[in-house]
């Protein structure tokens, strides 16, 4: 027995000590095969600014039409407004990942190699502000790709040794080492991300970069820091790769992010709410209300419920619910634990589509779109007809117009959204979805109301 201890030992030590071994003389060796996957962004945007404004004088003042004369016609100065930030190449087609933040607003984007040698422009595939992802492409022809893999930030733990690699202060293809300071944080950015926290120095340029483990592969993006001075104070912050890997993928494959919608609202479970319902802690998440026709609805999810597990997934907080359901397939049934009237219910739901800055829905009484309160069916020849206009115009009839709509009447017809058509229901929803993700507040619409052919604003709700 003593002697199967001892063998246990030395094998236990010869692990540590060869593991130990690969890195005493430092990371020379792995930073040279992942210095060529780690690029430098580029951004250029052009900016007019006005080259000088009028002085103010009292109305009817005899030099007004003066200064109106020399100085009222002069055009805007062209100024080009320029940023830095890093990336890396996740395959041999050319995708390169940034944040958002670093392209966004950007005219022109390019890519220059760590070789120092090589820059091509780069053309923007999608991206996701609600995570901070972008995604860019690369003609994967024009120059040698070598791509980095992603790892799984899920195995990651507190204290292991990590690298991060960038272009922090325009000093591209800079390395700084750290450790992992803690997991799943939470720093008030938004719903979807539980950041890596690292020590490893993190500047300005490094955002976008990769966050690699000591197997050289790609466990975070590296996001933002947080400090007084601007600089490194080692407490830097980076998007999990479980995270960053799926709204990638969502991004090549359809231009941008799908999460999944439960349709809940929910609040935080006081150790008041747990006593007055009879439950024994305060994990989980409190509904306070269901919306109508969402999934939850569908599946008798109630307000006064309380979820514990979402698709195998504890629920700590309240504020874990938003992620799991967000990263939940679309399209597929889940289980889902809730405590109700003094025990756990399993409840099965099927998670649909969450459009960002107002439900889009499609069904037999028309397309309503929440962002102009307004309901619309399709235009058919019998319709048209009715309302004394050809009955091969392609357009979409306004069925209903809710309170916060003031510009839209029923019986509109909308031919036309800013330089586009409308061919029926589906190139008009696509038309909203497009501006609700370019952040647009307002909609340029080409109407005929009573045979009168006109175009006008119609600002989105505000909610």
């Amino acid at each position: 027995m003593k002697r199967f201890i001892s063998i246990s030992i030395l094998i236990s030590l010869f692990s540590f000590s060869h593991a130990f071994s690969q890195f005493e003389r430092g990371y020379a060796d792995l930073v040279d095969q992942l210095l060529p996957s780690v690029v430098s962004i580029a951004t250029s945007q052009v900016v007019e600014r006005n080259t000088s404004s009028l002085p103010e004088l009292p109305e009817g003042h005899p030099f007004n039409d003066m200064f109106e004369d020399f100085f009222g016609n002069q055009m805007p100065k062209r100024e080009n407004l320029t940023g830095l930030g890093s990336g890396f190449i996740i395959s041999k087609e050319g995708y390169v990942v940034t944040n958002n933040h670093v392209i966004s607003g950007a005219d022109q984007i390019t890519v220059i190699f760590n070789n120092g040698v090589d820059d091509v422009p780069a053309e923007l595939v999608g991206t996701d502000p609600k995570t901070d992802i972008a995604v860019l492409k690369i003609d994967p022809s024009s120059v040698s790709i070598e791509n980095v893999n992603w790892g799984n930030s899920e195995i990651s733990r507190v204290g292991d040794i990590v690298l991060a690699i960038g272009n922090p202060l325009g000093l591209g293809g800079t390395v700084t080492s750290g450790i992992i300071s803690s997991i799943n944080r939470d720093i008030g950015s938004g719903p979807y991300v539980d950041f890596i926290q690292t020590d490893a120095p993190i500047n300005r340029g490094n955002s976008g970069g990769p966050l690699f483990n000591l197997d050289g592969e790609v466990i975070g993006i590296n996001s933002m820091i947080i400090s007084q001075t601007g600089g490194s104070v080692g407490l830097g912050f980076s998007i999990p790769s479980k995270t960053a890997k799926l709204i990638v993928e969502q991004i090549i494959s359809f231009g941008e992010a799908k999460r999944g919608w439960l349709g809940v609202q929910i609040q935080d479970l006081t150790p008041e709410f747990s006593e007055s319902l009879g439950f024994d802690s305060t994990d989980g998440a409190f509904v306070a209300s269901v919306q109508p026709s969402s999934p939850a609805a569908k599946s008798n999810i109630q307000a006064g419920d309380i979820i514990v597990e979402f698709n195998g997934n504890k629920i700590s907080s309240f504020k874990d619910l938003p992620k799991v359901v967000a990263e939940t397939p679309i399209g597929s049934e889940v289980p889902v634990s809730i405590w109700r009237n003094g025990g756990l219910i399993e409840i099965y739901v099927k998670i649909d589509e969450l459009v960002e800055g107002g439900k889009v829905a499609n069904n037999k009484q028309g397309l309503y779109i929440e962002k102009l309160d307004i309901t619309l069916v399709e235009l058919d020849q019998d319709t048209s007809q009715s309302l004394g206009l050809d009955p091969d115009l392609a357009g979409v009839l306004v069925k209903e117009v809710g309170d916060k709509n003031e510009n839209l009447l029923p019986n509109d017809v909308i031919i036309q959204v800013s330089s586009e058509k409308i061919s029926d229901l589906n190139s008009f929803e696509k038309m909203v979805k497009d501006s609700i993700k370019l952040q647009r507040d307002k909609l340029l619409l080409r109407v005929i109301r009573e045979g009168n052919e006109f175009w006008l604003i119609n600002p989105f709700v505000v909610e």
